[in-house]
């Protein structure tokens, strides 16, 4: 229990910033309220911390960052019956979604960007695995029941016979670029909006595809398990055109 804890704090130091930083900022710029002095030196205590941390160099596991941020444990991908129906069930849809999208009739042809053509493999993927007799498939809910297709993860399996849920995030990447180290996968965890509501497995499938733009061809996919993904925070500070231009 005492080495769990230890793995868990850098998780929790990230959601702690995270909170922070959406909350004390914001509060911040009512600069013409009481208080506003003592809300500016905590914001400036606050960013010697995330300074001093050095957190973009380092690595957190990405099972801890979910468990500290939602309470909820990322499961290894196992060989039991339920996990095998859905790793083969899994495979089997990705497999026929590759036939689909790379027919002549594909409706990813003649798109203009290739991230366009995430949202078919998505809708392929939920159609072909719910219609499997042992799954359920669907755009995961937040706490309130509402469907969010937007943020992690994309969709959700469930095995209704044992209960098992597996959360699947298909992704698209060129061939080419498996080296890459720019980012191509994150996670920002929320608390209300949270789509991650139950411990699970969580899987992510990457279609690689040829470059070729508006004629693509996408090759055989590749099914990942995250729970041994390493993942590194980028923090940033934001404005937007509200905050750069304001009337007058």
């Amino acid at each position: 229990m005492r080495l769990r804890l230890i793995l868990l704090i850098p998780g929790l130091l990230f959601l702690v910033a995270l909170l922070a930083f959406e909350f004390g900022l914001r509060k911040g710029r009512e600069t013409s309220q009481p208080g506003a002095r003592e809300r500016r030196i905590d914001d400036a205590e606050l960013i010697h911390l995330l300074l001093e941390q050095d957190l973009g160099d380092r690595r957190f596991a990405f099972a801890d960052v979910v468990e500290a941020s939602t309470g909820h444990v990322v499961r290894r991908f196992s060989e039991n019956p339920p996990e095998r129906t859905i790793r083969a069930a899994v495979e089997e849809a990705a497999a026929q979604s590759v036939h689909l999208l790379n027919g002549e009739d594909s409706p990813v042809r003649g798109l203009r960007r290739i991230n366009e053509a995430s949202r078919f493999f998505e809708d392929a993927l939920r159609n072909l695995i719910d219609a499997h007799a042992e799954l359920t498939c669907a755009v995961p809910t937040t706490a309130d029941g509402r469907e969010q297709r937007t943020g992690y993860p994309d969709l959700r399996i469930e095995h209704p016979g044992s209960g098992t849920v597996a959360y699947l995030d298909p992704k698209l990447f060129e061939e080419g670029s498996r080296g890459s180290s720019l980012r191509t996968f994150y996670y920002e965890p929320r608390i209300r909006s949270s789509k991650i509501r139950e411990d699970a497995c969580h899987l992510l499938l990457g279609f690689p595809h040829d470059g070729n733009d508006g004629a693509w061809t996408f090759g055989p996919p590749v099914l990942v398990d995250l729970s041994s993904l390493q993942v590194r925070l980028k923090a940033e500070f934001q404005a937007s055109n509200r905050d750069l231009y304001p009337p007058n």
